[in-house]
């Protein structure tokens, strides 16, 4: 007798890092760790187990520490690594002022990007007595030495893509080119090529791109691109994240819904850390704004509950590796 299909993994993705790095502040705290013990208390509540993607300012902060070690412990959640280059050891300056340009990774040299990325996945591994095996690269800027860096760090799962959506015009270093075009990439979990991350491949990688939708049918958006090249203005294709932005909840359940009908393996929704505190983000700068974002989880919580599984990053990725 055939087993029953798997439901669906409701994958969290929380960039775990300081606070309003929107801000590019010169000293940055952060506060939002005593923020997050609400957050997970909602995912245990529906049997959701958030992968906390932790950079350098959360690795050595006190009150992170102990909340993510509870929560490994109790094996309620993951620890995985993120890492924004400009403050992540050792530090060497790229820009005349890293601390306004905000560097990708991608833009320093190779072997600055080796021992940045062995820094911080030691750092992790030290302080969790855990082994680091996912990763979402800082600022969405990914590439095939970084994929290729990851792979020899023993990182199993990566979730930088997002699919449909270019960075370029989001500058780092401002004598360089811009963020990661991730247009024409997969929207679907694949192993990557090293030598070419938009492709499927045999490595040992898996990529799990961001839920994210067009926002319009083709016929519309061809429309649309048609009426932008007439005015002469050049505007990326609408697109619906599984991202809270205090006015989205339609939105969020429409990409629970689009991923059920399609059969799609996963949902994977993301948030900052610092978005759960009043003031630690640009979105949420009230405690009235905090409430509100509560009162729409619970409701995405409960829409995806019975239909979706709770699962961590690494958790799917063993999954999926034996079942394809």
């Amino acid at each position: 007798m055939q087993s029953a299909e798997p439901k669906p993994a409701f994958l969290i993705t929380i960039d775990t890092e300081g606070d309003n790095i929107w801000s590019s502040p010169r000293q940055i705290e952060t506060k939002n760790a005593g923020f997050l013990p609400r957050f997970q208390e909602l995912c245990e509540r529906f049997g959701l187990k958030p992968t906390y993607l932790t950079n350098y300012e959360m690795a050595i902060s006190d009150e992170y520490i102990e909340f993510a070690k509870d929560c490994l412990e109790r094996n309620t959640a993951e620890v995985g690594m993120h890492l924004h280059a400009w403050n992540s050891p050792p530090e060497e300056s790229l820009t005349e002022d890293d601390y306004r340009y905000l560097p990708y990774l991608i833009e320093y040299p190779e072997a600055l990007i080796e021992q940045k990325i062995d820094y911080l996945t030691k750092l992790l591994e030290d302080t969790f007595s855990s082994k680091m095996t996912s990763h979402r690269a800082g600022r969405w800027a990914f590439n095939e030495f970084y994929a290729q860096t990851l792979v020899r760090h023993g990182y199993l799962v990566d979730c930088s893509v997002t699919p449909g959506v270019s960075w370029r015009k989001n500058l780092g270093d401002p004598k360089q080119q811009g963020g990661t075009d991730y247009r024409g990439f997969p929207d679907a979990p694949y192993y990557l090529d090293l030598s070419d991350i938009r492709k499927k491949g045999a490595s040992s990688l898996l990529e799990l791109p961001v839920s994210i939708l067009p926002k319009y049918s083709k016929f519309i958006s061809r429309c649309r691109k048609a009426i932008n090249k007439l005015k002469g203005r050049e505007k990326e294709d609408a697109t619906i994240w599984l991202r809270p932005t205090g006015n989205n909840l339609k939105n969020m359940l429409r990409v629970l819904d689009e991923a059920q009908q399609n059969k799609r393996p996963y949902v994977e929704f993301i948030l900052h850390s610092s978005e759960f505190m009043p003031g630690g983000s640009p979105t949420f700068k009230t405690k009235e704004s905090i409430e509100a974002l509560y009162r729409d989880l619970t409701e995405l919580f409960k829409a995806a509950n019975g239909r979706y599984r709770g699962a961590t990053l690494t958790e799917f990725a063993k999954q999926f590796g034996v079942n394809n």
